[in-house]
């Protein structure tokens, strides 16, 4: 897992670790960047994503989204976390 958001590059989870939005928008190394998530369950209600697996994350959304092309993951929610995404 390549874990370099510090010096503003992508970060790639190979094992798609499972978490809450709740969990994402606290972990600093997800507050400011696009998210994306696969194998997400939704807030009924809203439609929102509540959790699923990280599969790659990324200060920039059209990096992101041309990795997320280029990978097998087709079915990914990409959400902007910041810190009033908390309560997303």
């Amino acid at each position: 897992m390549d874990r370099s958001a510090e010096s503003g590059e992508h970060v790639r989870h190979e094992g798609g670790e499972r978490m809450t939005w709740t969990d994402i928008c606290r972990a600093a190394q997800f507050r400011g960047r696009w998210v994306a998530l696969c194998e997400c369950h939704y807030d009924e209600s809203t439609g929102k994503a509540t959790e699923g697996a990280v599969v790659d994350v990324d200060d920039d959304l059209v990096e992101l989204c041309s990795r997320i092309r280029a990978s097998d993951k087709k079915n990914c929610a990409i959400l902007f976390c910041d810190e009033s995404a908390e309560s997303h």
